[in-house]
């Protein structure tokens, strides 16, 4: 990525957190450390220090500090939360363009931090952990049950996970601050180190793995974390793998998107339905993170837009190895967006985002100037008004479409509807009784597994069912210049 070594070039600004709970002996040569490290690629350092309710003197002392030091921002608990706590106050407060985690112990070597950074700087990655098993300068060597029992919970991480990390556990993460920030965090205590791996796994970001020093201290030396605390671990796991709670809410509805991306019978049906009419140069409104668009590639060029940036950023992550696959911002209702587009598509591919915007029809004519002469329009809707309901409501539907209408609006854009079917007619009961009678906000993961699991037989019985489908397909050509606005 170019903008990674432009910001190696120029340098970034290094937001470490620092959470603090009765550390009067250490922290303040431990902040001394954080303040020293000098690096070209550090152009500025903001270190936030949250006290977790000490009770031992340590506030005293970081006020002390806090008021000397202009580069240390200095924020309190009234009482003791937990290290998730500290953390969480930390992330919120945090203005850095890279954010690094880092504990009061002395246990882990801030001058380090160059070599933690220099994956994103170098090498787009989005996520570094500081792996004390990996080889590196120097570490202490750990007790021999603290250590399995770390590799342990690693382990058992990266069974949930499907990651491949050597030490989960690790103090030393490293993160994109807009990225982070965008990651809802629940943890209060030692948990939150099993929660955001499971969420960094689940959002797919590019996850990188350093050496570090290490110079671990025992429980006699003030050692804070405990078997209980590997309990919770295990359990925070495997509530993080069966709940999909990977995007803060937010004005996009990301947080609804990976519950979706589990149903990948239903994505490939999905895909099945559009497939003969995609062309080779394919413009995709709306890709989301990419759930139908990986089972359409490759092409020979496909330009996956969106304007959720959580999403952007995750497909950006899927090109180093597709040199045909594009990405960028488009908003679908703004013509500006389309000056550079105009005529260059055979194919836009449109799946549920109509039904979003405000301004349908501008949005249609804003597609139909992206197509050359003769392409096609392939667009997916949800059908029949009289369905909406709660569900419709918390996925942002703006209506339901008929045939009807949808025609009138393809026709007035400048498109020739040229075939119109129904799609997913099994699903309408389920929606039904969940939306309108039961009025429910979401799907359960286990509904969602069950109608998955059922799609290879619900393919085959959809088309000879009575009723309407959930959702309308259409294939439109281009035949004329879209009427002005």
């Amino acid at each position: 990525m170019p903008e990674n070594r432009q910001a190696a070039a120029g340098g970034v600004k290094l937001t470490v957190i620092v959470p603090v709970y009765n550390e009067r002996y250490l922290v303040r040569d431990l902040l001394a450390r954080v303040l020293a490290v000098e690096d070209p690629s550090i152009a500025e350092l903001e270190v936030v220090v949250v006290d977790d309710g000490s009770t031992d003197g340590t506030r005293e002392i970081l006020r002390q500090l806090a008021n000397s030091e202009p580069r240390l921002r200095y924020i309190e608990h009234a009482h003791n939360q937990g290290k998730g706590a500290a953390v969480r106050t930390g992330i919120a407060a945090a203005t850095g363009d890279l954010t690094l985690f880092q504990d009061a112990d002395l246990e882990y070597d801030p001058r380090d931090y160059p070599r933690l950074i220099r994956p994103i700087l170098e090498d787009g990655a989005d996520v570094v952990y500081g792996s004390r098993f990996l080889a590196g300068d120097r570490r202490r060597v750990l007790r021999y049950r603290h250590a399995r029992i770390n590799r342990l919970l690693t382990w058992t991480s990266n069974l949930f996970t499907d990651l491949d990390l050597t030490d989960m556990e690790t103090c030393y993460k490293v993160f994109r601050t807009e990225l982070l920030k965008s990651i809802p965090l629940r943890s209060n205590d030692f948990a939150l180190e099993p929660e955001i791996t499971a969420k960094v796994a689940k959002r797919g970001f590019r996850i990188f793995e350093v050496p570090v020093s290490y110079l671990g201290r025992t429980h006699l030396e003030g050692k804070k974390i405990g078997w209980r605390d590997g309990i919770k671990a295990m359990a925070t796991m495997l509530r993080y793998w069966l709940v999909d709670d990977a995007y803060a809410p937010d004005e996009y509805g990301s947080h609804i998107l990976t519950s979706l991306e589990k149903a990948r019978r239903f994505n490939a049906w999905m895909a099945d339905q559009v497939r003969p009419h995609v062309g080779a140069r394919v413009l995709e409104i709306g890709a989301g993170i990419g759930n139908i668009t990986g089972w359409l590639l490759p092409r020979d060029f496909w330009l996956a837009s969106d304007i959720n940036p959580n999403y952007l950023h995750y497909l950006q992550n899927l090109t180093a190895s597709k040199p045909y696959l594009g990405v960028q911002r488009v908003d679908v209702e703004r013509a500006a967006d389309f000056a550079e587009l105009h005529g260059r598509f055979d194919t836009v591919l449109c799946l549920n985002v109509l039904e979003h915007v405000v301004d349908p029809l501008q949005a249609l004519r804003n597609m139909h100037s992206a197509l050359a002469p003769g392409g096609k329009l392939v667009l997916y809707v949800p059908h029949g008004q009289s369905l909406y309901s709660s569900l419709d409501e918390v996925l942002g539907h703006r209506c339901r479409y008929d045939r009807e209408m949808l025609a009138r609006e393809l026709a007035t854009a400048g498109f020739e509807l040229v075939e119109e079917r129904f799609f997913n007619r099994a699903a309408v009961p389920g929606w039904w009784w969940n939306g309108k009678v039961l009025h429910r906000r979401t799907f359960s993961r286990v509904q969602l597994k069950i109608f998955d699991l059922a799609v290879p037989l619900l393919r085959l019985v959809d088309r000879f069912l009575p009723w309407n489908g959930l959702g309308l397909v259409a294939i439109a050509r281009r035949v004329e210049e879209s009427p002005a606005s």
